[in-house]
């Protein structure tokens, strides 16, 4: 657990074929492209990668197949995520098994409890699997709670865990965790799951960032962190703003929302940037096309990236 993560950990998109199935081809190209652009690190089955639609064998795949790709290059963080403690420890066990260099878990979402019960349960997985480095995913619009601060810094004192992967849109919050955490001693190590006030983040002192957009363009995320590194500001804003405006595949889209809209601007993006073969969504989601093909299309290229297919060729990859 003396590992020391750090930097752009992008929370991988899943691919898959027109049938449903995992795209392997698809799933090397986009982890190379990711690490080549200098990721320290990736997170697999987190909500970006599915891990909600996955059932337990397309999970074992999912984290087998990163982990032959990745081939030790980078850390890879495995989601664990379920509705109840006895399930989160199958897969912390299963995702130890296979290697995985991290484990991030959410609150229990389906038998709500109160903070007892939440601090409980991140301490009952650290029982289980001691030598895995767990994170907190705070993420409270799925799970329905904000995890505490306070929680959060006696887990991290108490060595149950290694860091929180924040995703709860509180800016405020984040930097009343990332003060407290400093005068604490810096127990926890402190990901922002931002993708377009990184800036902010890494201004509070953040230690890095998930950004899902990260898929689609890695290369300013590392820019951004880099520059952080060495202090020079100004570059720190200028990536986060062009960023921000790719950010806009998320929003241009019509008739649709949530998961469809997030991640599937996201691997619509990748499919017209010849990353993915499709952008094929897991049931009950289906695919974006036609004239939200075409919008995306057109927010990609006003960013300056190049297209290597036709919004006609994605809308038509599906079935």
């Amino acid at each position: 657990m003396t590992q020391h993560f750090h930097g752009v950990i992008p929370p991988v998109v899943t691919p898959l074929t027109a049938d449903g199935q995992l795209d392997l081809s698809s799933f090397q190209r986009s982890l190379d492209r990711m690490i080549t652009a200098g990721a320290h690190g990736v997170f697999t089955l987190g909500s970006s990668g599915e891990v909600a639609f996955s059932t337990d064998g397309r999970r074992k795949d999912i984290i087998e197949a990163v982990m032959k790709i990745v081939d030790g290059r980078v850390p890879v963080f495995v989601g664990c995520i379920d509705t109840e403690t006895d399930r989160v420890i199958e897969h912390a066990i299963e995702a130890e098994k296979l290697g995985a260099s991290a484990i991030v878990a959410t609150a229990p979402f389906y038998a709500l409890g109160g903070l007892p019960e939440i601090e409980r349960h991140f301490r009952l997985i650290h029982e289980a699997v001691p030598e895995l480095p767990l994170f907190a995913y705070d993420i409270p619009v799925c799970v329905h709670v904000k995890l505490s601060n306070d929680m959060l810094i006696r887990l991290g004192r108490d060595g149950v865990l290694t860091g929180v992967k924040d995703s709860s849109n509180d800016d405020v919050a984040f930097r009343f965790l990332v003060d407290a955490n400093a005068d604490a001693g810096h127990p926890l190590t402190l990901l922002t799951g931002q993708e377009i006030v990184v800036d902010g983040a890494y201004m509070a002192g953040a230690d890095g960032s998930v950004p899902g957009l990260g898929n689609v363009e890695c290369t300013g995320y590392v820019r951004m962190w880099n520059a952080y590194q060495s202090g020079d500001w100004e570059t720190v804003r200028a990536e986060q703003a062009k960023l921000a405006r790719l950010m806009a595949i998320v929003n241009v889209t019509q008739g649709v929302s949530g998961f469809g809209a997030g991640v599937g601007a996201f691997k619509t993006a990748m499919a017209l940037l010849g990353v993915f073969d499709t952008n094929q969504m897991p049931n009950p989601v289906l695919p974006l096309q036609g004239e939200n093909v075409a919008a995306i299309a057109r927010v990609l290229v006003d960013c300056g990236m190049e297209l290597k297919r036709t919004p006609a060729e994605v809308s038509a990859s599906t079935r």
